[in-house]
C-alpha cells in the first residue's frame, strides 16, 4: 500500500472518529508546545535567579514568576517534554514487555502461561506506589531517565493479562489454522498472523500505559521523590506546594502546570477511548 493509500484510510479513520480526532489535535498541541516553545520563548528565564521573584502575570512575564525567580511560562515549555517524555518511556518499555509476554503466554499456554500469568498476578497485588516510593527514596541522584525506569518496571502486569487474553482469542482464528497448516507455527507465527492482527488492540493500550506512567509520575513527584535538580510538571508542582503558593495566594505558580496535566490527560483519555471504540467495532466485524 502507498503512502496516498495509508492517507486516505487515516482520513477515514479520523472522520469517522471525531472523539480520537480531538485527542490526537490536542496532544499534538501540546507537543508542538513543548517542541517549538524554545524557539520563541527564553528558556534561560526558567533558571533560578533569571527574573525578578514573584512577579504576577503581566506584559513582561506572561504567566508571572515564582519566589525563586524563574519565569512560569519558561519553565512550562522545559517541563512540558519532560513529563511526555517520562510518560511516553515508560509507557513504551511497560507496554512492550507486557505485549511481548503477553504473545507468549497466550499462544504456547501450558508452563509458559503458568510461570507469566502467576509471576503478573503476584505483582499485580503488591501495593505500586508503595515500591515506587521504596525504590525512589533509596536512588542518590534521581534523573528524568531513571524515573522512567522506575515506572516502568510496574507498567507491564496489565497489558501482559489484556494482551494474553486476546492472544487465546486469537489462536483459535481460521487463519491461525490455516497458517498451521501452511508449516507455519512457534513464535514466526505469532509474530506474522497474531501480533499484526493485535496492533489497534495494542494502540490502545499503549494510550492507557501512557497515562497510568504519568500519574505514577507525578504521584511520586508531588512526595518530592522526582528529579531535583530537572523540571517537570509534576516537580513544578512540589515546589509550589514547598514554598507555599497557595497560602500565598500565588495561584499563577501551581495553576499553569495542573492546566497542561489536565489538558494531556484529557487528550489522552480522548484517544483511548476513540481508539476503543474503533478496536471494537472492527472486532465486531471481524466476528
Amino acid at each position: 500500500m502507498n503512502g496516498v493509500g495509508m492517507l486516505r484510510i487515516l482520513r477515514r479513520t479520523l472522520a469517522s472518529e471525531p472523539l480520537l480526532s480531538a485527542g490526537l489535535a490536542l496532544l499534538l498541541a501540546i507537543c508542538l508546545f513543548a517542541w517549538l516553545g524554545p524557539w520563541f520563548i527564553d528558556v534561560e528565564l526558567a533558571q533560578i535567579g533569571a527574573a525578578a521573584a514573584r512577579q504576577r502575570p503581566g506584559a513582561q512575564y506572561w504567566l508571572g514568576t515564582d519566589v525563586q525567580g524563574r519565569d512560569i511560562l519558561a519553565a512550562l515549555v522545559l517541563a512540558t517534554p519532560q513529563t511526555l517524555k517520562i510518560g511516553f518511556f515508560a509507557g513504551f518499555i511497560g507496554l512492550g514487555v507486557g505485549t511481548m509476554l503477553g504473545l507468549l503466554a497466550g499462544y504456547f499456554r501450558g508452563w509458559t502461561d503458568t510461570v507469566i500469568r502467576t509471576v503478573a498476578d503476584v505483582v499485580m497485588t503488591i501495593p505500586g506506589i508503595a515500591v515506587l516510593v521504596l525504590v525512589a527514596t533509596n536512588v542518590r541522584s534521581m534523573t528524568v531517565l531513571l524515573m522512567a525506569l522506575i515506572v516502568a518496571s510496574l507498567a507491564w502486569m496489565y497489558p501482559t493479562r489484556t494482551i494474553r487474553a486476546q492472544t487465546l482469542s486469537m489462536r483459535e482464528r481460521p487463519y491461525v489454522d490455516i497458517a498451521r497448516l501452511n508449516s507455519i507455527g512457534g513464535v514466526q507465527l505469532v509474530f506474522t498472523e497474531i501480533l499484526p492482527n493485535l496492533l489497534p488492540y495494542i494502540a490502545a493500550c499503549l494510550v492507557t500505559a501512557v497515562s497510568s506512567a504519568m500519574l505514577a509520575t507525578i504521584g511520586l513527584e508531588a512526595l518530592g521523590l522526582g528529579p531535583q535538580n530537572e523540571l517537570t510538571l509534576g516537580m513544578m508542582i512540589f515546589w509550589s506546594q514547598y514554598y507555599g503558593a497557595i497560602l500565598r495566594n500565588m495561584w499563577w505558580w501551581w495553576l499553569p502546570p495542573v492546566v497542561v496535566m489536565a489538558l494531556i490527560f484529557i487528550g489522552l483519555l480522548m484517544t483511548s477511548s476513540g481508539l476503543d471504540r474503533l478496536v471494537n467495532r472492527r472486532i465486531r466485524v471481524e466476528s
